[in-house]
């Protein structure tokens, strides 16, 4: 019964590789993303589970070569909205929130299955989108360990998408299965503050267009950092940089944002 919502705010700045289905080279932007988000604890079977729904809204500025000439776009609206179900199978039973006070965890267990839904600003005739105008399914199992005052966390997930049957027109475009695995290290201070650093690998996602060829597949990954600070009993700031450490297609951005939540 616990109620979270979530304010935030990143800037990105840096290059886009985009796959050759794209006919724009030499993409650089420039980001604002605001993101409104609400959780929600709830229990199944006696374990622990959570809600999340978010929303973002995103302006920005994109410039590249297009047919070997310099252009630039400016977009601003909804992106695509993401819904998640989170249950810790193992480690976390659901409790109230007087017993939650005083338990200790140590190892805990959970699957989650996120859905993106296409409702994001879509044109079919603009090389870039703020939405996908497609739903994205990511299933995943995440482990999360204790030892002292740090805590390591480790996930995998795999991406699944429908196919894009408005791209660049009327073509359609398909991508095959993402593999994605991420590692987490936090370390808590008496004061409540806390620090992690962070890793994101995504493998895979080969793009084909009308059946075409099969286009090279992704091998990304990104770093970075994120600072808890809390303020008070109901309220916590989160402050987060991430950098692309290697990147073959997709963000290679360098991000800089904060996060205030509130807990109900």
């Amino acid at each position: 019964g616990v109620i979270l919502l979530a304010l935030g705010y990143a800037y990105s700045s840096g290059a886009m590789l985009f796959d050759r289905t794209i006919p724009i080279e030499n993409v650089s932007a420039s980001i604002h993303s605001f993101n409104a988000a609400y959780s929600r604890s709830t229990a199944l079977f006696g374990m622990a589970s959570r809600f999340d729904a978010a929303v973002p809204l995103v302006t920005g500025n994109w410039e590249g070569e297009v047919l070997g000439g310099m252009e630039s776009t400016i977009r601003t609206g909804i992106g695509d909205p993401v819904l998640r179900y989170s249950l810790f199978i193992a480690g976390a039973p659901a409790l109230s929130k007087q017993e939650f006070t005083g338990f200790q965890p140590k190892t805990i267990v959970g699957i989650t299955m996120r859905v993106t839904v296409p409702l994001g600003q879509y044109d079919a005739n603009k090389l870039i989108n703020l939405g996908s105008n497609r739903w994205v399914f990511s299933p995943q199992v995440g482990v999360w360990h204790v030892v002292g005052n740090f805590t390591f966390e480790v996930y995998a997930g795999v991406w699944f998408f429908t196919d894009n049957k408005a791209f660049l027109g009327t073509q359609v475009r398909s991508q095959e299965l993402l593999t994605s695995f991420q590692l987490h290290v936090s370390y808590s201070f008496p004061s409540g503050v806390w620090i992690a650093a962070s890793s994101r690998q995504s493998l895979g996602g080969v793009v084909t267009v009308d059946d075409g060829d099969r286009l090279d597949p992704e091998s990304n990954n990104r770093g970075g950092l994120t600072l808890g600070i809390p303020l008070g009993p109901r309220y916590s700031l989160k402050v987060f940089a991430t950098t692309g450490l290697t990147t073959t297609v997709g963000n290679d951005y360098n991000t800089l944002g904060l996060v205030w939540q509130m807990v109900f």
